[in-house]
């Protein structure tokens, strides 16, 4: 392990809580924005990741095996 995996793991640690304690401060103010934001931004993560299963569904490529050939299976 390089020394920038331990930066870059100490520079996710330290936005982790700092975004943690803008939520809670938000929360201390009754903010609308301090739920709304979470919730939006997971919301979208959700839906991006659907899109990129059915989008990796869709552009897959599978080649049909042609008669009479044999699969890596039927060679054991």
């Amino acid at each position: 392990m390089n020394d920038y995996s331990r930066l870059y793991g100490g520079l996710i640690c330290l936005g982790t809580v700092l975004v943690g304690l803008g939520f809670i401060v938000g929360i201390l103010r009754q903010s609308y924005w301090a739920v709304a934001m979470p919730v939006a931004l997971g919301f979208l993560i959700i839906l991006g990741l659907g899109f990129w299963v059915g989008w990796t569904i869709m552009t897959i490529r599978v080649e049909s095996p042609t008669p009479g050939s044999k699969s890596e299976s039927d060679e054991e």
